[in-house]
């Protein structure tokens, strides 16, 4: 439970990048959509006003994964792109290129070099991890994941079922 109120609250500082202020009582900026999918929709308002900010997220495997390692976060980015990211409980320095080695049984085992997002809670993975996220993942059962940097890594699992559904609903929200 505490892990998955720090992967929205995590969420929601990702998508409104700088200037972003959390919520006041009484004025909710996180709505989440009822599904069997267990992937959880979010919308953040961004500090320009109008401007808000649609992800769905999936928290780790906990059975599976390393502590520092949160989950994973699919989120609409400007120009029509989708952003995939891996959220870590303990941040990387901010400026760090972390290695990043993807498993699936749908779309083998990549790895890539990422860069930081959040002041280092985030690994913003590269433009072409979107297209896994919106296709060959939707048939896979679990992602595996594993962050290098210098000498530390983080491992982690993420269950993908659901996904497709997910996605579809990202998608129908990026532009409102």
């Amino acid at each position: 439970m505490l892990l998955s109120l720090l992967s929205l609250a995590l969420t929601g500082w990702l998508l409104a990048g700088p200037g972003y202020e959390p919520p006041r009582l009484g004025r909710p900026s996180v709505e989440i959509a009822a599904s069997s999918s267990f992937w959880k929709f979010s919308r953040t308002q961004g500090p320009k006003g109008g401007e808000s900010f649609a992800a769905i997220t999936k928290t780790a495997e906990t059975m599976q994964s390393d502590p520092d390692f949160a989950g994973l976060i699919v989120r609409c980015a400007p120009h029509g792109k989708i952003d995939v990211l891996v959220a870590l409980i303990r941040p990387f320095p901010p400026r760090s290129h972390p290695k990043v080695t993807l498993s699936s049984a749908a779309g083998g085992t990549l790895t890539f070099e990422a860069s930081m997002a959040a002041a280092g809670a985030a690994v913003l993975l590269p433009d072409e991890v979107s297209a896994f996220a919106a296709g060959k993942w939707h048939t896979a059962p679990t992602l595996s994941v594993l962050v290098k940097e210098r000498d530390s890594e983080i491992k982690g699992v993420v269950a993908l079922n659901g996904l497709r559904e997910a996605y579809n609903s990202l998608l129908a929200n990026c532009g409102q």
